[in-house]
């Protein structure tokens, strides 16, 4: 998810209309807490994307993790956002044109955490799954594509082949994962080559055909910045009254997590999952 770009969310009230529809009927937004993803792991407290980041989100009691994926040049899906590995390594250069072999031998831990078990840690999609895998509980899995990038629709096609490969496409997957975009192109590509995967429109303004609730590409989920629900608080009963979900993002501070608990947010992303949960739990 991209640092903001702009002074603030596309949104006329006078415009939006509320579509019919059912509430989804989640265990959380209005009837009960929203669930807590951690974005790319406990990221406040470790290196983003790592292993140990991932576990302690796990023993933070988190709902579920977040990733970002992009291809290696040999065609490995990693968990990385940026572009490049020089902000959150020892190394430089373009992650897809780098083999996986290559980008391993960067430290990816040190930059934030001084911990001798944090490991130097590039992971795989496929190490992310093997650790929700072992958590011991039920997790859910949120994969981000990002674009535009060199491949194109081929990490699509690589991430939703792993996907299946491991069997956690369809209603006897042991995690209940979804798939996350700005790009509507990207979400098509998905809903085409897997039906069933739940998706999540992901926004930093709201497009005008979207201001009603309605969702481009088959979503069943809003995926708006935070920002978005400041200063449009009414659009999450727009999302539910059209049948989706709302998935808020990056909530870290009181105020935000307070934020998204009156208005009845679904999910709320976070790079401190503890906090968000012990917050929740106390309201």
């Amino acid at each position: 998810m991209p640092a903001r770009r702009d002074g603030g969310p596309v949104f006329d009230r006078r415009s939006a209309q509320r579509s019919p529809g059912k509430a989804t009927d989640s265990p959380s937004g209005p009837f009960g807490i929203p669930r807590v993803i951690a974005h790319r792991g406990s990221s406040d407290e470790h290196a983003e994307h790592t292993a140990q980041a991932y576990r302690r989100a796990i023993d933070d009691g988190a709902d579920g993790l977040e990733c970002d994926v992009r291809l290696t040049a040999d065609g490995v899906p990693v968990c990385m956002h940026d572009r490049r590995i020089d902000r959150t390594s020892d190394g430089t250069g373009i992650v897809s044109t780098r083999t996986y072999a290559e980008l391993a031998e960067r430290d990816y831990s040190s930059w934030k955490s001084t911990d001798a078990e944090a490991g130097p840690g590039l992971l795989r999609l496929d190490d992310l799954i093997d650790i929700v895998l072992a958590a011991g509980r039920p997790l859910e899995l949120a994969i981000e594509t990002k674009h535009p990038v060199r491949y194109g629709g081929l990490v699509e096609e690589r991430v939703v082949a792993l996907l299946s490969r491991r069997r956690l496409v369809g209603p006897n997957s042991p995690i209940r994962v979804r798939m996350m975009s700005f790009s509507v192109t990207a979400l098509r590509r998905v809903k085409a080559a897997t039906p069933g995967l739940p998706t999540v429109f992901l926004m930093d303004r709201v497009p005008v055909r979207c201001r009603s609730g309605w969702l481009p590409a088959g979503s069943r989920a809003a995926g708006p910045q935070l920002s978005i629900l400041r200063a449009h608080p009414d659009y999450v009963n727009r999302v539910h009254s059209a049948g989706g979900e709302v998935h808020a993002w990056v909530v870290d501070q009181p105020d935000e997590i307070d934020l998204c608990a009156r208005l009845g947010v679904d999910v709320i992303i976070t790079n401190r999952p503890k906090q968000v949960r012990d917050r929740l739990r106390a309201r």
